[in-house]
Parts: C-alpha cells; sequence; structure tokens
C-alpha cells in the first residue's frame, strides 16, 4: 500500500451493529495510515459490539452515535458531519441497516446522514448466508445499487455463527484496496490488461529445477495499478507468495510454456498486454521422471537445454496484437540493450531496469524505452512505481 495515497480525503465510517465491527479497528487503522482523515459515527447497536473509546482512539476523532449529540454547535450532526465529506463508508452493513437504506428511513444518526448526504456512499455488508440470500436483502441491494450506490463484497467464507457460505464481510485490507480503487482516477476505464509476473520455473527433476531471482513485487503492483486505473485485470503468475490484488483475475503457472499457453488463451481478449515475467530462455530436454541421485561413483549429471517460447514477441507479432509493454532486467549498459530489446521484440514500449539490484527490493527506478527516445523515472517505492507507469502506458495508448 502506498502510505498517502488517501491523502486529502476526509470519509465518514459508520458502524452497524455486527459482530464483523471487530474488523473496522483494522479497516482505521489502515486508512489513517494512508492519509485520509475519518470521522467514525456508529449506530447504538454497533457500540454493542466495539466501543466507541477503541473507535476514538484509532481515528484520532470524536465519536458520534447519537443524533443529538451536543457536541455541534447548532444540534445538525445528521447535516454538517457528511458535509465535508469525500465519502461515507457504512462497514459492516448489516441487514436491517440495508433495508433502512433501501426505503430512505432516517430514524437514528447514522441512517439520517446517508439519506442528507451529498457525497457517494459505499456499503460493506456483513451477515449470515442465509440472511444475504432472503429474497427481502437481495431486492434491498438491487435498490441500492440502482440508486448509484457501491457495494463491496461480501465474501464467502466461515462466519460467527459456524455456517460457511456468501455474507461473511471483506477482510480489512480488502475493504481498504476497495475503496482506494474507489477514489482512484479512470484512465484505463473499460480497457482489458493482460499481466505476466513472476519466475518461472523449468524442472530438472520431480523436485529440483531451474528459476531466477525475480520476486513478482512489480508485476503484483502493475496488477494493482491497473485495476485501480479501471482495469479489468487478468494477472498471469509464476511461483510467488504474494497476495492477489483486489479486483484482479489470477491465474497461478509454473514454467514457461505453462505461460505462453496460459498468455496465448487470453491474449485475443486483450487491450493491453504488460509482459513483466522473468521468464526462463531455456529448459531442460528431458525432464528425469524420478529424483536425480548422487552418489559417490556417479560423474556429474549433464543436461541438453531447448529454447522456451518468446511470449512476449509471439505476442507482439500478432495481426491484432493488444499494445504490448515489454520489461528488460540488465547488468550493464541500460540503454543500449533495453533499446535493442524494443526493437528486437517489435514493441512500442520497453521498461528497462538494472535487474540484479532490485530483485526482491521494495523500491526500484526504471527507464522507459519508446520511438521517441527515453524517459526516466525517478526512484519509487514499487507500488508508486507501478503508478507512474499505468499512467504513462495510458497515456501512450492509441485513441480509440
Amino acid at each position: 500500500m502506498a502510505i498517502a495515497e488517501l491523502a486529502g480525503k476526509h470519509l465518514v465510517l459508520g458502524l452497524t451493529g455486527g459482530v464483523a465491527c471487530y474488523k473496522i479497528a483494522e479497516l482505521t487503522r489502515l486508512l489513517v495510515k494512508a492519509g485520509a482523515s475519518v470521522q467514525i459515527v456508529m449506530t447504538e447497536a454497533a457500540t454493542q459490539f466495539i466501543t466507541p473509546v477503541t473507535m476514538q482512539a484509532l481515528s484520532g476523532r470524536p465519536v458520534y452515535t447519537s443524533q443529538w449529540d451536543a457536541r455541534v454547535a447548532n444540534n445538525m450532526a445528521h447535516i454538517d458531519l457528511s458535509r465535508e465529506a469525500d465519502a461515507i463508508v457504512i462497514a459492516p452493513a448489516s441487514t436491517d441497516f440495508l433495508a433502512r437504506l433501501a426505503h430512505g428511513m432516517a430514524d437514528d444518526l447514522l441512517a439520517t446522514l446517508c439519506v442528507a448526504r451529498a457525497c457517494p456512499l459505499l456499503v460493506v455488508p456483513a451477515m449470515n448466508r442465509q440472511m444475504w440470500q432472503n429474497p427481502a436483502t437481495q431486492r434491498n441491494v438491487a435498490q441500492l445499487r440502482a440508486d448509484g450506490v457501491t457495494v463491496l463484497g461480501p465474501d464467502s467464507g466461515a462466519q460467527a455463527c459456524g455456517e460457511t457460505g456468501d455474507g461473511r464481510m471483506l477482510e480489512p485490507g480488502a475493504t481498504y484496496e476497495a475503496i482506494a480503487s474507489f477514489f482512484s482516477a479512470k484512465p484505463l476505464a473499460r480497457r482489458r490488461v493482460l499481466i505476466t509476473a513472476g519466475p518461472t520455473f523449468e524442472p530438472l527433476d520431480p523436485v529440483r529445477g531451474l528459476t531466477n531471482r525475480s520476486s513478482g513485487k512489480m508485476g503484483f503492483a502493475l496488477a494493482r495499478a491497473a485495476q485501480h486505473a479501471g482495469a479489468d485485470v487478468h494477472l498471469i503468475a509464476g511461483p510467488v507468495a504474494l497476495a492477489t490484488p483486489w479486483g484482479v483475475l489470477r491465474e497461478d503457472v509454473q514454467t514457461a510454456q505453462q505461460m505462453h499457453a496460459a498468455v496465448m488463451c487470453a491474449v485475443p481478449r486483450a487491450d493491453i498486454f504488460i509482459s513483466v515475467a522473468a521468464v526462463a530462455d531455456w529448459r531442460v530436454a528431458h525432464v528425469s521422471a524420478h529424483k536425480i541421485k548422487k552418489t559417490a561413483a556417479q560423474a556429474l549429471p549433464s543436461f541438453t537445454f531447448v529454447e522456451n517460447p518468446d511470449i512476449l514477441a509471439e505476442v507482439a507479432r500478432q495481426p491484432d496484437a493488444p499494445y504490448c509493454v515489454g520489461f528488460a532486467a540488465e547488468s550493464e549498459d541500460l540503454e543500449r540493450h533495453g533499446e535493442q530489446k524494443r526493437q528486437r521484440k517489435n514493441v512500442p514500449l520497453l521498461v528497462g531496469n538494472l535487474g540484479p539490484q532490485t530483485f526482491g527490493q521494495d523500491d526500484n527506478e526504471v527507464v522507459l524505452f519508446d520511438a521517441n527516445g527515453i524517459t526516466r523515472l525517478p526512484r519509487a517505492e514499487k507500488q508508486e512505481l507501478a503508478r507512474a507507469l499505468i499512467a504513462e502506458i495510458a497515456q501512450r495508448l492509441p485513441r480509440a
């Protein structure tokens, strides 16, 4: 998460009654860490699950629970609290509160704030699976969507009641991501972006193989940034231990051949292809069916290698190729090798960096190569750099 990506945003965060209130403590911490100011408003039922004292400590602001709160000079908390808000977020949003919202009820402070608002409203449902599936709840949610309310979730999984199914509130990190995405500019709206990330693993036998030091962080950061920019993102990932970015479709592969097959299947639907993965150039011709044993009498094993498919070049050769962006990690003479690779791959944009110094790191600096020459982007945390790269790509896209 970029530390200040919500800087300057003011949110009213409303809590309604439900055990998922415990998740809002962490959500509040994430929002404040990202630079947002957070005003907590709680229903009476919410105070039975988490205290206003806790929420005040985490938000750094007084918590409001009553529409008759005399701390507001004009006694109009239901008006004043939302006037400077960039959005109202209801999390958790209970079954009862969704129903009241759908019917325009204004019988407590939080409900009245929502009716009297002049800003976007986001709701994060949390309830038992049968309550979520109830036809009345589904009608209410459909009405809220028709009224322009953004519904985030729910998730599916184990619930506090002991049952499993839809209705579980999104985890705090996912809720944060959805909120951050909501506020992001959308230069890639309605665009379909295909991204490869991470290393590949080329087996030698059932337990050993050849790989590289790529962590996948840059590719995953780009997938997140593209999603925030409004794109429909398909991420094809090699073997990495990274969480899937919010709203991104992820497909896991191991080998270069598997990545090639996945890309060629998905690329006809893509408007943009960003080839970030560090794909192995070679694989062994014959993978041993059993573990290669090490014995004193045995000579060192030898392997015959064959070349893997060049995924980026093959995509760029397609008759209706998407806008292709390549990556080059070089150990020396980046400017010469980067431009040579861009021309050899026949892609409009190539992103170059000195790979050995940045593999596994949280920051990077890159050089962009295109037909107009070289553009340098300063060193930055990879998520900030990904946002800058997505903006550069959006500016270079052919006009529709």
